[in-house]
């Protein structure tokens, strides 16, 4: 392609040389007649009322006086011819010394009338421009014509003494606009990569496809300007970010994906979705042309890792229980064989009231699927020395809320509790509805979080596949959790002294 638009340019340049170096001389022509014009007529008018003129005609021999004089005059300034004649056109001078006596050949008329002008007209040496004036004497009568002339010979050599110069000059912008022309070919050809304007077409054609039906969100941003505006907005990113129509800055993003630092499979929270980001930069050798940002919607998905990690919990708390049980029932056994069949009664009724006690709670304060996930919750934090309770009277069955909803923020909530409070610490969860708004309280005995840390864990999710996610180790939850306080119109607040995490959601504003 970029060979294609040289050549069109030199073409063009050459036109453009040949049109510009004929219209010179074409107007070097023009400019050179005009001249001829005004000196004619000066020479003519000069010669004409100069008194000896006048006194030369009405002498016996005109011819010996003003020979002379014309020939002076014409050397001087460069006519061609100086014709001096009485009215009825009889040459007295002439530069060809055969014509005079004979008749003048061009236009006396206008001049017989008084009046000075001049004319282009084929005479005797060929075509020249030619001014006639009258000639008074000091009574007013006419006593003869002037005509000076300058051939067509003499002003063609003129322009042709232009011709060079013109030429030269032509050829030598040429020549640099040819070099501009080369130098700008040069830098086309590095910028399209060598692409002809078809491939290019094409190449824009399915690069425009590819973005409108990848899956993925798209961003990219250019080193050049690297506030934006955005190189390349597709529509999924639009979607996924709820981004307006037309430019976007970077300043449009969410706060924790303003920034230029490579990012890997990161998980961010944005509006009420879970999204994956990365970032990586675009190069071309050592230089860097700039950023693309990708996103993936991982909220669904993370909506199921949330249910499957409550199943995985009661199963893990199930085959716990199966192995308490086995080794319950073992002791029972052998209390028997021992002939204790009393305290083997005493410890199977004591160790069935008190399970049935948790689940007779857990049944009237929460959901079955809930109830089956804090009785797991319950078991692995024994096992890790916590004591999790669920506290007196508390209703974790009505209200707006899921069970869906309401496994992610129970489970959630107790998992932060118990790693904040460690072994030895105890967790109380509670909650009702109480003045026109549903609330679930998660209590513990660890140090609780500052505002920042708490700003920080709900603003965006943290995998724990990175060190600062284990640093934390509170993963999506909090984030979540104030997703779904957001999108119903609710809060998500934390304090300290018991540390207490709080979901707050109005009455009337439950899912679809």
């Amino acid at each position: 392609m970029s060979t294609r638009v040289f050549f069109s340019q030199v073409t063009l340049l050459l036109v453009v040389a040949v049109v510009g170096a004929v219209a010179v001389v074409w107007q070097e022509r023009d400019r050179t007649d005009d001249d001829a014009r005004e000196r004619t007529t000066a020479v003519a008018v000069v010669l004409a009322k100069t008194p000896s003129t006048a006194t030369a005609l009405r002498s016996p021999d005109p011819t010996a006086l003003l020979l002379p004089v014309t020939d002076a005059v014409a050397e001087a300034s460069g006519m061609d011819f100086i014709v001096v004649m009485r009215p009825d056109r009889t040459r007295y001078t002439h530069s060809d010394r055969s014509r005079i006596g004979g008749e003048f050949t061009g236009t006396v008329d206008r001049a017989l009338r008084g009046e000075t002008f001049t004319e282009v007209f084929t005479g005797t040496l060929g075509p020249s421009i030619r001014a006639v004036t009258p000639v008074y004497d000091e009574n007013g009568t006419l006593v003869g014509l002037v005509s000076a002339g300058v051939t067509r010979a003499r002003l063609a050599d003129q322009v042709r003494r232009v011709v060079p110069v013109v030429v030269s000059v032509v050829l030598i912008g040429l020549a640099v606009a040819v070099g501009v022309s080369l130098l700008i070919e040069r830098r086309l050809r590095r910028q399209t990569l060598g692409l002809t304007p078809d491939e290019l077409r094409a190449l824009y054609e399915h690069h425009d496809a590819v973005l409108h039906a990848l899956a993925e969100g798209m961003i990219v941003f250019d080193a050049e300007s690297r506030d934006g505006p955005a190189a390349v907005v597709n529509d999924e990113a639009r979607r996924l970010l709820s981004l307006p129509a037309g430019p976007i800055m970077r300043s449009d993003l969410p706060v924790s994906l303003r920034g230029d630092d490579d990012l890997a499979d990161e998980v961010h929270i944005s509006g009420s979705r879970v999204l994956v980001a990365n970032r990586q930069p675009v190069e071309v050798g050592s230089r860097r042309l700039g950023t693309v940002l990708t996103l993936r919607d991982r909220t669904e998905l993370q909506e199921m890792l949330g249910e499957l990690d409550a199943v995985r919990s009661l199963a893990n708390a199930l085959s716990a229980q199966a192995h308490e049980h086995a080794n319950r029932m073992h002791s029972v056994v052998t209390m028997i064989e021992l002939g204790r069949r009393d305290d083997a009664v005493n410890f199977a009724t004591q160790q069935l009231t008190s399970s049935q006690g948790i689940v007779d709670q857990l049944s009237s304060a929460a959901d079955p699927a809930v109830t089956a996930l804090l009785v797991a919750k319950i078991a692995d934090a024994a096992a890790a020395g916590v004591e999790v309770t669920v506290a007196e009277g508390a209703d974790l069955v009505g209200g707006p809320i899921t069970p869906s909803e309401s496994l992610t923020a129970v489970g959630n909530l107790v998992d932060n509790a118990v790693d904040a409070a460690g072994s030895g610490g105890w967790v109380e969860v509670d909650g009702g509805i109480s003045e026109g708004a549903w609330s679930l309280r998660v209590l513990d005995s660890g140090p609780g979080m500052s505002d920042a840390e708490f700003t920080r864990a709900c603003g965006r999710g943290y995998s724990t596949k990175f060190a600062d996610d284990r640093d934390h180790g509170r993963g999506l939850g909090l984030a979540l959790l104030s997703q779904l306080a957001r999108r119903r119109g609710g809060t998500l607040t934390v304090h300290r002294n018991p540390s207490t995490v709080e979901l707050i959601l109005p009455l009337g504003s439950e899912g679809d």
